[in-house]
């Protein structure tokens, strides 16, 4: 049974793989292991743009963090984009908007504000991890 389609920021993805145990790190448990994780080419491309990063190299390695996002990217369900949203403050945040509005998703997990102040956006709930355990755990 699928608990919902779901789109995760990349700050959210880069917290859960830097501490399993944060907020993020559970969110991103629960939303793989009873729904499913939604992507789009451009949110894939960010992923691994923002990932490889020397700055995070300090924390784990390269390859660790490429596994981790092929493991992401192989488990998500890849969307093309229909609904090209350009809304939000930060227009780079828009392309989470964009894949939640063109996939119908159940929601956005995120810690930005830029995507929080817009919550409900067409109906489409944009909450902090924390929030999506309290309301989904």
């Amino acid at each position: 049974m699928n608990n919902g389609f779901w789109v995760f920021d990349t700050n959210t993805l880069i917290s859960a793989l830097l501490n399993i145990n944060s907020a993020p790190g559970k969110a991103l448990l629960l939303a793989s292991k009873t729904g499913t994780l939604l992507i789009s080419e451009e949110i894939s491309a960010e992923y691994f743009a923002v990932f490889t990063r020397p700055k995070f190299d300090k924390y784990l390695s390269l390859q660790t963090r490429i596994t981790f996002l092929e493991n992401i990217v192989t488990n998500s369900l890849s969307i093309h984009i229909t609904d090209v949203v350009t809304i939000c403050r930060d227009p780079k945040d828009n392309m989470f908007l964009s894949l939640a509005l063109s996939a119908a998703a159940d929601g956005i997990i995120s810690g930005d504000q830029d995507l929080l102040v817009l919550h409900p956006f067409n109906d489409i709930p944009i909450i902090s991890p924390a929030e999506f355990l309290i309301r989904y755990q």
